[in-house]
């Protein structure tokens, strides 16, 4: 007994929704990968619930380079078309566009910080991988290109601040030369002054000695 018709229409259960949704979205993910693979064609399934968690399938590693081709495909039509399409319907289109390429950059956000991989199949986890791995690669080169930048810096500095030290210490020696003799002189001088007043006798001890030498008036007269 074959199968009944199935009627499209809105599923009112909530559980049955769910449940259809699940086996209608394995069907067509498995019929996905046949048609990729018996005919070798390049095919990219989206698939959101109705809580907004995306599925999707792509027979490329990474999706992105399907949707840019049909992204190309898609611009050159309208641009065909483009004389019989209204302003704002073209800004309506681009405006879907770019919403839809926005979904596509979160959800890559969120797969590399590692959220959201229950939708990833195998392939799209290994491509995410090699990604990851690549970016680390390019990281640690740059860490280290700064390091080593770094490092060259400090050593030029330091090779600096020694030049600029010895630059000092040889002014400070020049003029530590040029101030020795001045210094010599100096003291020479304050030794002879402090000679001189040492010897000579003060003045009132010689004119003590004269007093004793002369006679008093007195003596003569008698």
């Amino acid at each position: 007994m074959g199968r009944g018709r199935v009627d499209l229409k809105r599923i009112e259960n909530k559980i049955n929704r769910q449940v259809t949704f699940s086996k209608r979205r394995s069907g067509l993910l498995k019929k996905a990968r046949e048609i990729s693979v018996l005919c070798d064609a390049d095919v990219a399934l989206i698939v959101f619930s109705t809580k907004g968690k995306l599925f999707d399938y792509s027979n490329e590693p990474c999706m992105k380079r399907i949707l840019e081709r049909y992204e190309r495909y898609s611009y050159a039509e309208r641009q065909l078309a483009g004389d019989d399409q209204a302003p704002n319907e073209n800004w309506v289109i681009e405006h879907e566009k770019l919403k839809a390429r926005v979904e596509v950059l979160q959800r890559n956000q969120r797969n590399f910080m590692g959220e959201d991989l229950d939708s990833l199949n195998l392939r799209g986890l290994q491509s995410l991988e090699q990604q990851l791995d690549s970016a680390l690669k390019l990281i640690r080169s740059r860490k280290n290109q700064a390091m080593n930048e770094s490092i060259s810096a400090l050593q030029k500095k330091d090779k600096s601040l020694r030049e600029h030290n010895n630059l000092l210490s040889k002014k400070i020696k020049d003029k530590e030369k040029e101030l020795a003799p001045q210094e010599q002189d100096g003291l020479q001088n304050n030794m002879d002054v402090t000679s001189v007043l040492v010897t000579q006798p003060p003045e009132s001890l010689t004119i003590g000695n004269w007093m004793k030498k002369v006679k008093p008036v007195s003596s003569y007269m008698q």
